[in-house]
């Protein structure tokens, strides 16, 4: 029985090859989406499941508030992780890692050097690292390879990168900074499944001035933080809870001297509404759980993108189905009398039923199986646009047949549900004399113009989103930051030029391409350094907060103008003023402060070796050092002279003539070498910069943008069927109305209007439901455009000529036919 109803299944496709292929066409094209969506949600998924008892491990976190400013980071203070080891049994051990920024690596010394390259894959990390994090290694012991203070890990990649086929233990390497050679003691090869922590080196993090210098300190957060439970604790949500519940009773007993010796006492802090909570963070939850978590060393996705992209997937899944069901029960009239034959000889609806479905199940296979060679030709290019490394071997992983075989059974029976047993209730009697079937009118036409709804409801909803997401990301670049971040040259890390550092600005100053140039320690983008200050009263003008946390930058004089920054009041620093103890402030600084006028007055840094007060003596118009994502935060400049903090890293940048680039890029180079010819020249772009703050912003919209067009395409495939139906089962009326003088454009009104009624509806009902779904996206940027009624009106006419188009060919093709021939035929 089964056997023939496929064999019937089959020889009904091949005669009516029109309606299959383009069933099989929508079907692919949905299988494949999905197949796509389903691969990149599981890569998603995988992140760090490949370690050994990844339930038990987790990130520490800290959600902090200082006077206005919360924020929620993945790291700790340096002796957090200690401290919990030795405050709650519970915890088996920690370890910690730190990212020490740009190094130059190379092999040999003095004249021997060879293989120098600038890394920043370099992760400092305790000796029990690879012990809490076991990532599989090649070659070498993961309990003794970092006890070493000189040892160094490395991955596969890095291994052939510095010593190609050679067997690299006991190789040494150099890193800049550190006179003495590491010595290679291990090979990490990274797992398949991705990870949420990559890095290119490891070594310990003994080695990390910063580390040891703030190994102290409760209020350093630049350490990363992992613990990991024993066996027998338990690490349920609610466990967790009762344990966090006990960090603030430690933090009051350890963090105390901290404060004080930075000028804020805990508890004092505590009262003005200050916040300083540990939290624990699950190790499988970091990478789609940390939308709101700050960290410049984790792989962070988001599972808002996760859950939006499946929605889609299913969407698309079924805007197919919809196709199959619409063309199948159009085309019920051509079916009818096999139906009717059928039950007399005596077919139950049921058998009727099965057949139908054993037609869908045929053709959801083939799509199937054209879906998996459309995946393997299109996932490279997926990956390119999603940033990924998403392998097709996955579909074959164990079980994942089971998921294929699902998926075509979803589809055959979402597909040939409808059909099955709208078909399989026709009347034998009134089949077999000729009646006509209500293939276009009555409920059947009712649910089919709602499924056309339907369809284009989702199309032209996505077509709307990805519209409203490329206006923002074209807000972003078109947003005034309040600086000029065109034709600004950045040489990160040139602080390895040491003394001369000076002496190389004033050069690049000096060349006939170069506007200005400045050093400072950090750049909009790449944060900054935080701390507390406390606003000075002064005669009739008192500041309406106690304290305010600032953020900032050591530069010199030359950073306002190179940047393109104004001065809103006072001045800016400059050469005959002792500007070791000045400051300047941004807009938002002044407004938080309170000060009716902020130039001239002092603010105290309580950190300081001694209590230092530093005079206002400029206000900048607000700029954004950090993305659109983020609300402008009070922000200040303090001279390079002033040593406020330790600024360990600095970089310089550059304002050069617009034209062309080459040349000036090559005489700044020529001039690198004759101050360090021994230090790559490495530059980049402060626009190139910036745009990559929108990187994943960029790749969502990508991807909504192709998924959009192609939910048209397939809508647009099941409109094209349908018509071919509509002009078939008009044929006769078509011809007479041709004779009795109808033109070719009344005919084309005439078959289109019904269509372009139904997706005009779908525009009105696909509108609320885009904006409110991109009405939430939005809420991610503090920055953001208002959506306009224009953006609603482009993807709906888009729709709606789209549409036009797919009805208006085939219209005018039955239209212009020879009337006799339509005539003739009846």
């Amino acid at each position: 029985m089964i056997k023939n109803y496929f064999k019937t299944a089959w020889r009904n496709a091949v005669r009516n090859r029109a309606q299959a292929l383009i069933n099989v066409f929508g079907l692919t094209l949905g299988m494949a989406c999905v197949m796509l969506i389903a691969l990149f949600i599981k890569h998603e998924y995988q992140y760090d499941r490949h370690f050994a008892d990844a339930d038990r491990i987790f990130r520490v976190n800290i959600n902090g508030k200082m006077g206005e400013e919360e924020f929620y980071a993945g790291y700790t203070p340096p002796p957090a992780g200690r401290t919990l080891m030795e405050t709650f049994p519970e915890i088996e051990s920690y370890t910690r890692l730190y990212r020490p920024g740009q190094k130059i690596v190379h092999t040999g010394e003095g004249a021997n050097r060879e293989n120098r390259f600038n890394e920043q894959g370099i992760l400092g990390v305790d000796s029990n690292f690879l012990q809490v994090l076991a990532y599989p290694l090649r070659t070498g012991d993961r309990r003794t390879c970092l006890t070493d203070p000189h040892s160094i890990v490395l991955t596969e990649a890095m291994t052939k990168k510095y010593f190609g086929d050679a067997n690299p233990i006991g190789q040494e390497l150099y890193i800049e900074g550190d006179e003495q050679p590491y010595t290679v003691t291990g090979v990490v090869d990274f797992p398949s499944t991705p990870s949420s922590l990559t890095f290119d080196f490891l070594i310990p993090i003994s080695n990390a001035e910063n580390v040891r210098y703030f190994d102290w300190s409760w209020v350093w957060l630049n350490v990363a933080t992992y613990i990991k439970f024993k066996p027998q604790a338990a690490t349920d949500a609610a466990a967790i809870k009762r344990l966090e519940a006990k960090f603030p009773a430690m933090m009051r007993q350890h963090a105390v001297s901290a404060f004080q010796r930075i000028g804020q006492p805990y508890d004092e802090f505590l009262k003005k509404g200050g916040k300083w909570d540990l939290s624990l963070q699950p190790l499988l939850d970091i990478h789609l759980h940390s939308a709101d978590i700050t960290s410049l060393v984790t792989d962070q996705g988001s599972i808002k993108t996760v859950y939006f992209f499946a929605v889609i997937a299913l969407f698309i899944l079924l805007l197919a189905c919809v196709n199959f069901m619409n063309l199948s029960t159009a085309g019920a009239s051509k079916r009818a009398k096999e139906i009717g034959v059928r039950k007399v000889i005596g077919s139950t609806r049921l058998q009727v039923a099965r057949q139908f479905f054993a037609e869908a199940t045929i053709l959801s296979s083939f799509a199937c199986l054209m879906a998996l060679v459309l995946v393997y030709w299109t996932l490279p290019y997926f990956n390119q646009i999603a940033g990924k490394t998403i392998v097709f071997e996955t579909l074959w992983a164990a079980g994942s047949w089971v998921y294929l075989a699902l998926l075509v059974l979803v589809c055959a029976l979402l597909a040939g549900s409808y059909p099955a047993f709208y078909l399989s209730a026709f009347k034998p009697v009134a089949v077999l004399k000729g009646q006509k079937i209500p293939a276009a009118s009555g409920s059947n036409g009712s649910i089919r113009s709602g499924l056309i709804v339907f369809q284009f409801t989702i199309s032209i909803a996505l077509a709307i989103c990805t519209l409203v997401v490329y206006q923002q990301l074209k807000y972003t670049q078109l947003h005034d930051l309040g600086l000029d971040k065109e034709n600004v040259l950045v040489i990160s890390n040139s602080e390895r030029l040491g003394n001369q550092q000076n002496s190389f600005k004033e050069e690049l100053k000096r060349l006939s391409a170069v506007n200005n140039a400045s050093i400072t320690s950090s750049l909009p983008g790449r944060g900054g350094h935080g701390d507390f200050y406390v606003p000075l009263p002064s005669a009739g003008d008192e500041p309406v907060v106690k304290d305010i946390t600032l953020v900032s930058y050591l530069t010199d004089a030359d950073f306002i103008e190179t940047m393109g920054i104004s001065l809103v009041a006072g001045r800016n620093f400059a050469d005959g003023y002792d500007d070791s103890r000045t400051v300047l402030i941004n807009e938002t600084a002044a407004k938080r402060m309170g000060y009716k006028q902020p130039v001239g007055k002092f603010i105290n840094y309580p950190g300081g070796n001694a209590a230092e007060s530093y005079q206002i003596i400029g206000v900048m118009k607000d700029f954004h050092t950090e993305s659109l994502h983020v609300p402008i935060q009070p922000f200040a400049l303090f001279h390079e002279s002033s040593h406020t903090y330790d600024g360990f890293f600095s970089n310089i940048v550059i304002r050069v003539k617009p034209g062309g680039l080459s040349p000036v890029l090559q005489q700044i180079s020529q001039l690198w070498q004759s101050f360090s010819p021994d230090l790559p020249f490495e530059h980049s772009f402060l626009r190139e910069e910036l745009a990559m703050q929108y990187a994943s912003d960029q790749r969502t919209a990508e991807i909504i943008g192709i998924f959009s067009m192609l939910s048209i395409v397939i809508a647009c495939i099941g409109l094209l069927g349908l018509v071919i139906f509509a002009t078939q089962l008009r044929t006769k009326e078509i011809g007479i109305r041709k004779v009795l003088g109808a033109t070719e454009g009344s005919i084309v009104r005439l078959l289109s209007k019904d269509f372009m009624k139904l997706i005009g509806l779908a525009v009105l009902i696909a509108s609320p439901i885009a904006w409110w779904a991109m009405n939430n996206w939005l809420e991610d940027f503090a920055y953001r455009i208002d959506m306009a009624w224009w953006m609603f009106a482009v993807a709906g006419s888009m729709a709606l000529v789209i549409a036009l188009a797919t009805v208006g060919l085939q219209a005018m093709k039955a239209a212009t036919a020879n009337p006799v021939d339509s005539l003739r035929n009846e």
